[in-house]
């Protein structure tokens, strides 16, 4: 407990001088994320300099060791970390697939070779990841894929397309699940790649949603190079990284609702908007709406660091982030109503800079989204049903 106690204080001495003041509050709209990447544009000097300090603290991925650029730190010394940062209310410096999804798969199944290349921009965001896994025939059925990517001896040449790339269009680099033998079965002949978007035959479209605006892409390959030494894991073998990447996928979508995740408060909001009596909302009904919504963020926060503690002592997460996906995708929906209902008539307002461009109104549409991404909510459920709770098929 002395050690946290010092570590406290250390983390707290630094983040008072190194935060700057504006980056002590929560995201006000999509610009205020820094997705970092080649092509970033910085909504300020302080969000790139918040940036710079975090990452050069090896704190953007504090559990990453420190000769891959991470902060090396103990489950405990995380902890503490996060604690802090949100104590002063302060933004992640960074928001990224590399973080989020594909370093935890370079680190349990990529070569030191790779780990060098690609980890230590990853934790400085210099380069901005996509996601290349689902097809238009090959949604919830991932397996059924059917990008080519061939041998042309000293590369490999992929051909196909990807659909529900997020945010394909701002990618630097992809990394995707090809296949690779054409005449294994479905779960096997599949290789897990990663290729620079800039290459020639790479093409992007967006796909318009109905909240009026879309992160998604349909992402297109025409003879795009793939060099050999970018395949994680053993050819033909990435079925096995693509399940693995899909815990870490689904655990972070279950954490997006989450008020830790740089959000305003529900309770907060309303109080702000609709005004309170010595501290108490009027509307009842909304008030205890409120409660019920707050306690079940607080458990499935507590429920996911838990989790997080069990799979950095060892023990296999698992069907748990199917668990994790779908109450966070039904809990971001909630925290969605709670807000059209605490604006109300304000809510529907549809563009203006009254309603920031209709933000509240496209934010509750966007959240529909949440229950087919990352795996649906039925496929979800049936996992949760056989593989948790043990019931037949």
């Amino acid at each position: 407990m002395t050690e946290t106690n010092e570590f406290r204080q250390e983390v707290r001495t630094w983040l008072e001088q190194n935060c700057p003041d504006s980056m002590r509050s929560p995201h006000r709209s999509d610009a205020d994320i820094c997705w970092g990447g080649r092509n970033f544009t910085f909504q300020s000097q302080d969000q790139k300099l918040w940036l710079e300090r975090m990452a050069g603290k090896g704190w953007t991925a504090p559990a990453w060791p420190i000769e891959y650029g991470g902060g090396g730190l103990g489950r405990a010394e995380v902890k503490v970390l996060k604690e802090e940062l949100a104590r002063i209310h302060a933004r992640p410096p960074l928001i990224s697939f590399g973080i989020s999804m594909l370093g935890p798969a370079l680190l349990k199944f990529g070569t030191e070779e790779l780990k060098q290349q690609h980890l230590p921009p990853i934790v400085r965001g210099e380069i901005r990841w996509a996601q290349g896994y689902s097809e238009p025939n090959a949604g919830s059925d991932l397996a059924s894929l059917a990008a080519r990517c061939e041998d042309r001896g000293d590369h490999y040449s992929l051909s196909g397309s990807k659909i529900w790339t997020s945010y394909g269009d701002l990618g630097d680099w992809m990394f995707c699940l090809v296949r690779t033998d054409f005449e294994a079965k479905k779960h096997e002949g599949i290789s897990f790649v990663m290729f620079d978007m800039a290459a020639p035959g790479v093409t992007t479209r967006p796909i318009r949603l109905i909240s009026g605006k879309s992160p998604f892409t349909e992402t297109l390959f025409d003879q795009v190079r793939v060099e050999k030494n970018q395949v994680i894991g053993e050819l033909n073998q990435g079925w096995t990284v693509a399940k693995y990447l899909l815990t870490h996928e689904r655990e972070m979508i279950a954490s997006t609702g989450l008020s830790s995740a740089g959000t305003i408060p529900v309770g907060r909001t309303a109080a702000h908007v609709l005004g309170t009596d010595n501290g108490v909302l009027h509307n009842a009904m909304l008030r205890t709406d409120i409660a019920k919504f707050e306690m079940d963020e607080r458990c499935l926060e507590l429920t996911i660091e838990r989790a997080r503690d069990e799979v950095k002592a060892g023990v296999s997460l698992g069907a748990t982030s199917s668990m994790f996906k779908y109450y966070g995708t039904e809990l971001n929906k909630r925290r969605q109503e709670l807000l059209m209902s605490i604006h109300g008539n304000d809510a529907l307002h549809w563009e203006g800079e009254k309603s920031h461009e209709g933000r509240l109104a496209r934010a509750w549409l966007r959240s529909k989204g949440n229950s087919i991404e990352g795996g649906t909510s039925e496929i979800q459920l049936n996992i949760v049903s056989k593989h948790i709770l043990g019931l037949p098929g």
